[in-house]
């Protein structure tokens, strides 16, 4: 399944790569998941994400970053999921940060997943797409210029 949804935002591009850090993760979190973040070691290549989800269910997710890419109109990296929760067996996710203008950026979130069948995928879309969301007003409201 995929799933891709566009924020325009305040910054420059490259600002708006650099600051996806621990903080933004942090400011990113699902609304109604209570989860924690053992680790994050950033959003290059080879750094890894692992959060532990303790509501509404209980399960690990970790990921490594596995590509990070800087060009002149564009930046991005891709986490792959290592261990997901139940039922998901495969995650992709590109961060995509596009240049609009010296001081304006679309964030694009595309994200690949599947399920162990087709059926529990196309049951996981809706409940995976309200948990991203959300993240569309928090990033204008993080990279919102004062």
């Amino acid at each position: 399944m995929h799933i891709r949804l566009e924020t325009e935002v305040d910054g420059n591009f490259r600002e708006v790569i650099a600051a996806f850090d621990q903080r933004l993760f942090e400011a990113l979190k699902p609304p109604l998941a209570k989860m924690e973040i053992v680790e994050f070691t950033g959003s290059q290549k080879g750094d890894r994400v692992h959060i532990r989800f303790l509501q509404p269910i209980k399960a690990e997710w970790i990921s490594i970053i596995t590509a990070d890419e800087m060009h002149e109109t564009e930046a991005w990296f891709t986490d792959e999921g290592t261990q997901l929760p139940w039922p998901l067996v495969f995650w992709k996710h590109q961060h995509l940060i596009q240049k609009v203008s010296e001081d304006r950026s679309l964030i694009v979130d595309n994200i690949q997943f599947r399920a162990k069948n087709a059926f529990l995928s196309f049951l996981l879309y809706p409940a995976i797409f309200m948990g991203f969301w959300p993240r569309k007003k928090i990033y204008r409201k993080y990279f919102l210029r004062g």
